[in-house]
C-alpha cells in the first residue's frame, strides 16, 4: 500500500508563515510529481503548486508567497506558506503520481490539514 501523511497545518494570523509537509510511504517504485492542493470551505478542490524532477508549476494566486521543494531521499513534498492571507483558508491535500511495480502508476491523495488564516 501506498500513504502519503501531511503535517504542519494550524491556525496562523494573517501575514504569518506556515510549512506543510507530506511524507510518501509503502511499496514506491518512483514518484513522478508531486503536489499541493486546496478546497476552500463551500468550494472546488484547486492546484495550489506541482513539483517534478524538472520544474514547478504555482496558482496565480500563490505566487511569489508559497514555495514548493521536495526531498526525493525522504519522499517528501513541502510547501513553504509566507505572507498568509485569510482567504489561504482551506483543507489543504498532498497529491503523488506514484509507480508501484506490479500494480501501475497512479495519483494518490493524502488525509488533507487544516490552514486556517485570522485577519
Amino acid at each position: 500500500q501506498v500513504q502519503l501523511v501531511e503535517s504542519g497545518g494550524g491556525l496562523v494570523q494573517s501575514g504569518g508563515s506556515l510549512r506543510l509537509s507530506c511524507a510518501a510511504s509503502g511499496s514506491i517504485s518512483s514518484i513522478y510529481a508531486m503536489g499541493w492542493y486546496r478546497q476552500p470551505p463551500g468550494k472546488q478542490r484547486e492546484l495550489v503548486a506541482t513539483i517534478t524532477t524538472v520544474n514547478t508549476k504555482y496558482a496565480d494566486s500563490v505566487k511569489g508567497r508559497f514555495t514548493i521543494s521536495r526531498d526525493n531521499a525522504k519522499n517528501t513534498v513541502y510547501l513553504q506558506m509566507n505572507s498568509l492571507k485569510p482567504e489561504d483558508t482551506a483543507v489543504y491535500y498532498c497529491n503523488a503520481d506514484i509507480l508501484k511495480l506490479p500494480a501501475g502508476r497512479n495519483g494518490y491523495w493524502g488525509q488533507g490539514t487544516q490552514v486556517t488564516v485570522s485577519s
